[in-house]
């Protein structure tokens, strides 16, 4: 079974494309927390690359932005291609089924506003 399960912030706005055949696909950074913290005591992250398809892409587009909280299902996948040296790359990244909208951009200009942050 390939299944995986995700709560993160994104490190940067999402990306929006278009395939040939004008299929909407989005790509955006998930930083995770680990459940422990390293020798410094710091807690650090991973960074995960999600790639979501058709209209859950132009929801994540329209809706999240760098910051963002999301809880995301989907399966893990890698794929290669072939670099610009003609070197064999690998990348692996996350193929969403599903985006939870944990906070959005607007929730988050809200209560900042509220707050009186900025």
């Amino acid at each position: 079974m390939n299944k995986v399960f995700l709560i993160g912030r994104l490190t940067r706005d999402p990306e929006l494309r278009y395939t040939s055949s004008n299929l909407p696909v989005a790509t955006f950074t998930v930083a995770v927390n680990r459940n422990f913290a390293n020798q410094a005591g710091e807690r650090e992250a991973d960074f995960i690359n999600i790639v979501v398809w058709r209209k859950q892409a132009e929801n994540v587009k329209n809706y999240l932005n760098q910051g963002s909280q999301v809880a995301i299902d989907g399966r893990l996948q890698t794929r290669s291609y072939d670099g610009e040296d003609g070197k064999k790359r690998y990348v692996t990244e996350v193929i969403a089924d599903n985006v939870q909208f944990l906070d959005t951009k607007a929730s988050r200009e809200n209560m900042n506003n509220n707050t009186g942050f900025n």
